[in-house]
């Protein structure tokens, strides 16, 4: 591989001079600029990210550190980051905690000692002991999806508060009257928030929430199929089962079929977090979707600006309701004749 000298060399100037012209110095001239920018060419030159780090005390490299990979929801999630970090000039490295607090330790350590200029983390459960030192010590953070209250941290996330009522009013409007719901681990924000706004919204139609519909799941696809298999052994089961993720929805899809049952006929099923699966199985099946990837787009910006020392935002933006046949058709037997906004698929 080339070097700075060989590069100096070539283009007859000083190792100072090519220095100023990769860094963009303004103090060179137009003459110097085009024989250092041809000899680089000609090289194939490609300055040492290290060395560079070193001088600058900047890596252009930011850590991701997502809840679960096999998830859908935090795949799309991390490629969007990784396409606006590559935008601003960065580099990411991803960590997948696996829903577990030691191993988000262990990549937030990490991630530290390989010196990231910022860490973006969707936090496991309450968080863990490593993740809120670095958060309390200063390091440049945002939470993106899920976040600790009380910590000085910006936050990108969604509402799906909106949404969930609308998905409560497309049940009432179909018939359905007993509605259960599987939640997420309530140490996270996200599992807490989705079952308190389900509670809430079915609470505007008088609906009550019985403790033996709260099924407590982790957002992973056993749990789901486990929750919904309690939920079809109860005297009186659920009419509706409403799955606060996408992986908890599809086990609960496992557990109705696993019985010999349909959706909708038996069942019906919606989820919180929309994927492009839920397009293909049979039903398609009715979610809320979340705008991921500007999630992912507006969580990178605001660590970029708070990296280059510019106030970095907090962001909310809307979720949405996307009605497909899992839940039943307006004047099927057994749902009211009320009308239905749907989707194509």
């Amino acid at each position: 591989m080339a070097s700075i000298k060989d590069v100096a060399a070539e283009a007859g100037v000083s190792v100072a001079t090519v220095s100023r012209v990769l860094n963009d110095h303004p103090s060179v001239s137009d003459d110097a600029r085009t024989r250092v920018l041809a000899a680089v060419e000609a090289l194939g030159y490609r300055p040492n990210a290290v060395a560079r780090s070193l001088r600058t005390d900047q890596t252009r490299t930011l850590g991701l550190v997502i809840s679960d990979v096999l998830n859908p929801y935090f795949t799309e999630l991390a490629r969007s980051v990784e396409e606006e970090a590559r935008a601003l000039g960065y580099s990411v490295i991803i960590g997948n905690a696996d829903e577990r607090p030691e191993l988000q330790d262990h990549h937030v350590r990490t991630l530290l000692d390989r010196r990231i200029d910022g860490l973006l983390v969707s936090p496991t459960d309450g968080g863990s002991p490593g993740m809120l030192d670095a958060a309390r010590a200063g390091t440049p953070m945002v939470f993106v999806d899920r976040w600790i209250p009380g910590l000085d941290v910006p936050v990108v996330r969604a509402d799906g508060r909106a949404a969930i009522r609308d998905l409560v009013a497309h049940l009432h409007g179909l018939g359905h009257r007993r509605l259960a719901i599987i939640g997420g681990p309530a140490a996270t924000t996200t599992g807490s928030e989705r079952v308190a706004a389900f509670r809430d919204a079915l609470a505007e139609y008088g609906i009550p929430l019985p403790d033996v519909y709260i099924g407590q799941g982790d957002f992973q696809v056993e749990s789901g199929r486990r929750v919904t298999e309690g939920f079809l052994d109860l005297p009186e089961p659920p009419e509706v089962v409403f799955a606060a993720d996408n992986l908890m929805a599809l086990g609960a899809l496992d557990a109705v079929r696993a019985r010999g049952l349909r959706v909708p006929e038996d069942l019906a099923l919606a989820a919180f977090d929309d994927i492009r699966w839920f397009v293909h199985t049979d039903p398609p099946i009715t979610a809320i979707a979340q705008p991921t990837g500007e999630l992912g787009r507006a969580a990178v910006r605001a660590l970029v600006d708070q990296i280059e020392g510019r106030p970095p935002p907090s962001v909310t933006l809307p979720a949405r309701l996307v009605v497909r046949r899992s839940c039943g058709e307006p004047g099927e037997p057994g749902t009211s004749s009320s009308p239905v906004r749907r989707s194509q698929s």
